[in-house]
């Protein structure tokens, strides 16, 4: 097998894990990317990346990303809270601290992390607290929840340059903060508007640049 076929296969393996990493205790969809399960190091063994943003309803915003180039598997969920096992009928009551979210596991070699957050920041309106559309709640906040210094570097470089290109016309309030643990969203929730085509979305691609 030549080194293309080894690192294609490499990338389909782990994609295959990101999906099926068990879990441990709580409710059957419950995953986390913690040292303890999938893990940073398992991903950085095989050269890929993951990325966790929040930007609004979880359905429209997986559905732009899945499709960048580079990006292996998505999966969503909810992060930034303190409840333990959460579920959709804890957190849409805005009272857990978890936003919905979309983890993205990517092959930095084909899209950097900048270039996703370049992308996120024309998928969403970076500049309304806790709201998206209009879905409102904390729920529905602008974060980027992040892995490790590097990926925090990048994450106040892009924000700071959105910000000084005006394009939005108002300050960017996304948040920049560690990923924490990662409860994967119900079944139902995953790859939404596959399954539901004309599906409920409020997202959209920007034509516009932050030069």
């Amino acid at each position: 097998m030549n080194k293309s076929r080894l690192i294609a296969a490499a990338a389909i393996a782990a994609a295959v894990v990101f999906l099926m990493t068990p879990s441990t205790g709580g409710r059957d969809k419950t995953m986390t990317l913690d040292a303890s399960h999938f893990g940073e190091k398992h991903v950085s063994e095989k050269g890929l990346e993951v990325a966790t943003l929040a930007g609004g309803c979880f359905w429209g915003m997986e559905d732009l990303i899945r499709k960048i180039p580079g990006v292996l598997e998505t999966r969503v969920g909810y992060t930034g809270g303190s409840l333990k096992n959460a579920a959709y009928t804890d957190v849409k009551t805005g009272m857990t601290g978890h936003a919905e979210s979309v983890e993205i596991l990517f092959d930095p070699k084909q899209v950097s992390f900048e270039k996703i957050l370049l992308f996120f920041f024309r998928a969403h309106d970076p500049t309304t607290e806790n709201r998206q559309g209009n879905d409102r709640g904390s729920q529905y906040r602008s974060a980027i929840f992040y892995h490790g210094d590097s990926q925090r570097k990048v994450a106040d470089e892009v924000k700071a340059r959105v910000d000084r290109s005006g394009k939005w016309g108002k300050p960017v309030v996304t948040q920049i903060v560690p990923a924490g643990e990662f409860w994967q969203g119900e079944e139902y929730h995953q790859k939404y508007l596959i399954k539901h085509p004309d599906g409920y979305t409020c997202h959209f691609i920007r034509d516009f640049s932050f030069d």
